[in-house]
C-alpha cells in the first residue's frame, strides 16, 4: 500500500503536466479576453489555486505515505478526503465537463482518458487506506 500510495503521489504532479498545457490547449489567452478584467483574474487565481491543491496532495501523500499505508487516524481522514476530492473531480469529468469538442487530436484524446483513469484510481487507492487501513489493497 506505502508504494501504491507513493505512485499516486508522484502522479499528482504528472497532473500538474495537463494543467500547465490546459491554456493553451483551451486557448485561455483568447477565450478569456471578452471576459472583464476581474474575471479574468479570477479565472487564473482559481486555476492557480488548484495547482496548489493538486501540489500539495501530492506532496502531502510522499512525505506520509506510510503513516497513510498503515492507518494512522489522521492518515485515515487525509486519505479519505483526497479520496472525495478526486472523486468530485471524477464526478465533474463524467458529468459536468463536455471535452469532445476541443479532443481536436490523439495527444489530448489520451491525455483526456489518461487523467479519468488517474482520478479514478486516485479514489481507489486513497480510498482503500481510508477504509480498510493497513490492509493490502492488490493480492
Amino acid at each position: 500500500m506505502k508504494t501504491l500510495l507513493q505512485l499516486a503521489g508522484l502522479a499528482h504532479f504528472s497532473i500538474l503536466i495537463a494543467s500547465a498545457l490546459t491554456p493553451g490547449a483551451l486557448d485561455w489567452k483568447r477565450q478569456l479576453a471578452a471576459l472583464p478584467p476581474f474575471l479574468r483574474v479570477l479565472f487564473w487565481v482559481y486555476g492557480a489555486f488548484i495547482v496548489l491543491t493538486v501540489a500539495g496532495l501530492g506532496t502531502l501523500t510522499l512525505v506520509n505515505a506510510e503513516a497513510m499505508a498503515a492507518g494512522e487516524p489522521v492518515a485515515r481522514s487525509l486519505c479519505a478526503f483526497i479520496a472525495i476530492f478526486w472523486l468530485a473531480r471524477l464526478g465533474v469529468q463524467l458529468f459536468v465537463f463536455d471535452a469532445r469538442p476541443f479532443l481536436t487530436n490523439w495527444f489530448y484524446k489520451i491525455g483526456y482518458h489518461a487523467l479519468t483513469v488517474a482520478f479514478t484510481a486516485f479514489v481507489a487507492i486513497y480510498g482503500w487506506a481510508a477504509i480498510f487501513p493497513g490492509k493490502s489493497f492488490l493480492p
